[in-house]
């Protein structure tokens, strides 16, 4: 099955910029595409729920962001490199969290509802994004 992996985090000045990458495992015995997939970013605080971040759907849809990122994250997809990114700007020491992609093929992913809801199948382990002050 797929195992979207998450790579790409690191410790940052705050104002920095940092890219995430999400791609498919390479130690699967199938190669996946992510095409018909809903990829959404997440992060956890700890001892806190996780938080959509991000959305990038298989189809037209725009992208959604949480209100905290918007403005300063953007999302994208390169599907000649198998990848979304999370390309983040101006980071704050807020924004320190474990960083991971989660996978929803042919779904709706995200729910941007209030509680959230996410129907995603596969989910990464994630990487970590520290930001200092």
């Amino acid at each position: 099955q797929l195992q979207p992996v998450a790579s790409g985090g690191g410790l940052v000045h705050s104002g920095g910029s940092l890219r995430l990458t999400c791609a498919p495992s390479r130690h699967t015995l199938e190669y996946y595409t992510l095409d018909p997939y809903a990829i959404g970013w997440f992060r956890q605080f700890p001892g806190k729920e996780r938080e959509a971040v991000s959305a990038s759907m298989y189809d037209d849809r725009p992208a959604k962001y949480s209100d905290s990122v918007k403005g300063r994250f953007t999302i994208s997809r390169d599907n000649h490199e198998n990848a979304v990114y999370l390309q983040m700007y101006k980071l704050k020491p807020e924004d320190t969290g474990h960083y991971y992609c989660a996978a929803d093929k042919w779904g709706e992913g995200t729910k941007w509802s209030d509680p959230p809801e996410y129907e995603h199948e596969y989910w990464g382990q994630g990487t970590q994004v520290t930001v200092t002050s």
